[in-house]
């Protein structure tokens, strides 16, 4: 096996009566769309190569049950925290890292009035700290003369205010920075969100993703940098919309990091 992609799981810890650094949430994205797949992989590589001690609950995670509750069944939702949070505190972990801006709200928010009480952190600010640890270091050409735009996730940004980490760690790779006119505080939705992901979109004149993609192409990037597997989705597919497949990509803050290194 692939020696990068090493994963312990929690319960290989449990029986060796050790703790890890922290928990990889991995989500129903990263675990199971194959695109989204990619994320979480190059995520594992960062923290082996950073030697970060950490573990995955592997088969016994479950959904957050965010999109049980944006979509309006809130039974659903708390039947699947509870669970989760059982197994959470069973374990006794402290310190949660996920790449899913939904997981990431949801665990950090939803669950300490559940009895599920955590740090919560993305993984765009957990490879700030590895990168001003020293812990993680990059070379820092693989992007130069690249422009990166980046879209704020509504969970991560808007829902959280976190902007400054994706961005500090995109810096650097040592490519251009260029912002769209509507980032941070007014950055538009990229149309996932609340679970509409799972939905057709309902009638009008363009759909929101195709929209998000046009104030991304405005900037002229090589690059689309998301921070979040449905914002990844929806982008890519705006990508293809716009049919410019062969001049732009869109890859996630871990991936753009993976590849500097």
């Amino acid at each position: 096996m692939d020696e990068q992609l090493k994963v312990k799981t929690m319960q290989e810890f449990m029986a060796e009566g050790k703790q890890p650094e922290i928990l990889f949430w991995v989500g129903s994205a990263g675990s199971y769309d194959d695109r989204a797949k990619k994320i979480s992989r190059a995520f594992v590589k960062l923290l082996n190569r950073a030697n970060v001690n950490f573990a995955v609950l592997g088969q016994e995670e479950s959904s957050t049950g965010d999109v049980a509750k944006r979509a309006g069944n809130e039974f659903l939702f708390q039947m699947q925290a509870m669970m989760n949070i059982e197994l959470l505190n069973g374990y006794e972990i402290k310190r949660i890292v996920t790449c899913d801006p939904h997981s990431f709200n949801t665990l950090k928010n939803e669950y300490p009035g559940l009895g599920g009480t955590y740090e919560v952190v993305h993984h765009t600010q957990y490879l700030k700290e590895l990168l001003d640890q020293g812990r993680l270091t990059l070379q820092g050409e693989t992007y130069k003369g690249k422009r990166i735009t980046f879209h704020d996730p509504c969970y991560l940004g808007r829902a959280n205010s976190v902007y400054d980490a994706p961005r500090e760690v995109l810096a650097k790779t040592n490519a251009e920075l260029v912002e769209m006119k509507r980032h941070k505080k007014t950055a538009l939705c990229c149309g996932a969100g609340g679970a509409q992901m799972f939905k057709e979109p309902e009638k009008g004149d363009m759909d929101i993703n195709v929209l998000r993609t046009k104030d991304a192409l405005e900037t002229n990037p090589n690059i689309i940098a998301t921070g979040c597997p449905y914002c990844n989705t929806m982008m890519t597919d705006g990508i293809k919309a716009h049919e410019k497949e062969d001049s732009v990509t869109v890859l996630d803050v871990a991936e753009l990091l993976a590849n500097s290194i």
